[in-house]
């Protein structure tokens, strides 16, 4: 699993659970029959079949609106990435936009003692 392959679930302007749920169907891979609560959505995430790295942006609104929600979204995702045989990682985003975060392999700012970073191999980070 490359964080570079990880699914982003934007939860941007989610206050609730069932608009939370909505958002996960748009943007994990779950089966057509899952069924919307929260038992689902663990049993769902523990049955991967192929390593997923899941990164949660725009969450703090939903933990602030809902904190009982959340505190229960995060016990699912812990539960389920515990359980989970094929390998689940849920990062929770701490800040920005993650379209905006810059090409790491750019040159350094001027006065900078950073060293440029090496080319990446044709396809990796991509």
């Amino acid at each position: 699993m490359r964080i570079d392959d990880a699914v982003v679930l934007d939860l941007h302007g989610v206050t609730d659970k069932n608009a939370f749920l909505d958002r996960c169907v748009r943007a994990l891979p779950l089966p057509v029959w899952f069924g919307r609560n929260w038992d689902a959505l663990a049993d769902c995430l523990s049955d991967m079949r192929e390593p997923m790295a899941i990164v949660v942006t725009g969450w703090q609104s939903y933990a602030e609106a809902a904190p009982d929600e959340w505190s229960v979204a995060e016990e699912v995702f812990s539960a389920a990435a515990r359980a989970s045989s094929a390998g689940l990682a849920v990062l929770l985003s701490l800040g920005g936009d993650l379209a905006h975060l810059e090409d790491r392999t750019s040159t350094p700012a001027q006065d900078s003692d950073d060293p440029p970073a090496p080319p990446r191999a044709p396809g990796v980070g991509q």
